[in-house]
């Protein structure tokens, strides 16, 4: 297998003489390094923000905007203070060092330029920025990783208000849907459970695609289920995005067990909208703690007794629901139950796919 050719790195060298560009551009090429070249702080800034450079060789004393101010502008970004700047200066003096720091200067180097010292200052500024790179791509992947853990409603709140997001319980308008699989147990008897993982998974993953398409949240799993809360400023909007995604999640389930005609599954749903105790809840253990973002009451009971009494491959809803969808989907008529924990008889609607 050919290996892919090594990382050049990219030196932006800012300076208004083409004299001196010409000289280290020659002793940057001949140790393996890409060069672009900027005339003056102004130029230094769209360069740096369109190539992203390994490192800035600054010139002080240039026309537009001099080496300090086109330091301090790059240090100040958050899209290039992370970037090397290396000042070039024929001033040798302690003021000119001081205000270079000042402005986040990560090293100096000063006029004419030791063609040894210039290459010891880059090889040492590009090995600590492999490894702040290095760093923050590991933390990147931590972040990214842990933040399966955290709801995307919690993330929204979060970035509200960071400093002091509101994550207490209140009281919110909110369509629930829960989904259970048919036939887990009977498959948990014929399959070894890491074969029954993966295909729980694999369906499930397409189900959280769509519920999150939606602008939905999966509160939690749990062996053969879940539940999703959605929400919206029009109590008619979530109540039609919950519905469509339960339909959508009857039409993948036929496509998965296409793929799968050996182990086909079914679905069965609950579904019903009002007014719950919506909120995030934090769970901490040993070993760490776990967001997630909840909603409670009666409406949440409802919607769990709904996916309890449904067949495979039926959804039923809730009388609120139905009325909140205003006839944009067939809803049949069941009749009245009484379900489980709840005091009055409910009307159970079956909605039908179209086509």
């Amino acid at each position: 297998m050919p290996q892919s050719p090594p990382h050049r790195p990219t030196i932006l060298i800012v300076d208004d003489e083409p004299f001196n560009v010409d000289l280290l551009e020659q002793e940057l090429e001949d140790i393996g390094c890409r060069t672009v070249a900027a005339r003056n702080g102004q130029q230094a800034l769209d360069s740096a923000a369109a190539e992203r450079p390994d490192l800035i060789l600054l010139d002080v004393m240039m026309p537009v905007m001099d080496g300090f101010e086109a330091c301090r502008r790059l240090k100040d970004s958050e899209h290039t203070q992370l970037i090397p700047v290396i000042i070039m200066t024929a001033l040798d003096g302690i003021d000119d060092r001081v205000r270079g720091i000042e402005a986040g200067a990560d090293d100096f180097l000063t006029k004419p330029v030791n063609p040894r010292e210039l290459r010891a200052r880059i090889q040492t500024a590009l090995r600590r920025k492999r490894v702040v790179d290095s760093r923050l791509t590991e933390l990147s992947r931590i972040r990214d990783h842990f933040a399966k853990f955290v709801p995307e409603s919690v993330k929204r709140i979060v970035a509200q208000s960071p400093e002091a997001p509101s994550l207490e319980k209140t009281e919110r308008d909110v369509s629930v849907m829960f989904c259970d699989l048919s036939g887990y147990a009977r498959l948990s008897e014929t399959l070894l459970p890491d074969a029954l993982n993966a295909l729980v998974e694999s369906y499930f993953s397409a189900f959280l695609d769509a519920v999150q398409e939606e602008g939905g949240d999966i509160n939690e799993t749990a062996g053969d289920g879940f539940m999703a809360i959605f929400e919206a400023p029009d109590p008619h909007a979530h109540a039609l995005a919950a519905t469509k995604v339960a339909l959508s999640l009857l039409d993948r389930t036929e496509r998965l067990n296409l793929e799968r005609p050996d182990c086909p599954l079914a679905i069965h749903m609950g579904l019903n909208s009002g007014s719950a105790l919506v909120g995030s809840t934090r769970f901490d253990g040993l070993r760490g703690s776990r967001w997630t973002f909840t909603a409670s009451g009666p409406v949440t009971n409802l919607a769990a007794r709904l996916a309890g009494i449904a067949q495979p491959g039926q959804l039923l809803a809730g009388p609120e629901t139905v009325k909140r969808l205003g006839g944009r989907h067939r809803a049949d008529l069941l009749g009245r139950e009484r379900l489980k924990n709840l005091s009055e008889a409910i009307e159970v609607y079956c909605i039908a796919r179209s086509g």
